[in-house]
């Protein structure tokens, strides 16, 4: 019998550390990029954290690998990058992802909600 989304999201909860707003904010001071997983009509309905780079969850591991066409020069092994969606699911599983691929400092967020109603930075898009 295979793996369920929850045994998935599990097994990337374990790997990838869930950290919380205030400790997200130090980090985006300190220089982490962050990175919105959500669907593009999520984004545009309640906006995305300030300085945040929309990748729909289907595309991170495009985006963050340089010898692909849809290489984003933001994400560098070196560079910190916190994920969030709309509950963390899709972040942790995205984490786990970028951890495969040899992104040591990766953390999820959780839900953009949180964020939200902790007085964190939105930009509308």
């Amino acid at each position: 019998m295979g793996k369920s989304v929850k045994d998935l999201v599990a097994e990337a909860n374990a790997v990838v550390p869930r950290i919380t707003p205030s400790e997200a904010r130090q980090k985006i001071d300190e220089g982490a990029l962050v990175v919105d997983v959500r669907d593009a009509a999520e984004v545009e309905k309640s906006g995305k954290v300030a300085g945040a780079v929309h990748i729909p969850r289907g595309m991170v591991e495009f985006r963050a690998d340089p010898d692909t066409p849809y290489y984003d020069k933001n994400f560098t092994k070196d560079r910190p990058v916190i994920l969030y969606c709309a509950s963390g699911g899709r972040a942790a599983l995205a984490g786990r992802a970028l951890n495969e691929m040899g992104f040591e400092e990766v953390y999820n967020l959780g839900g953009f909600k949180d964020w939200a109603e902790s007085g964190g930075a939105v930009e509308q898009v």
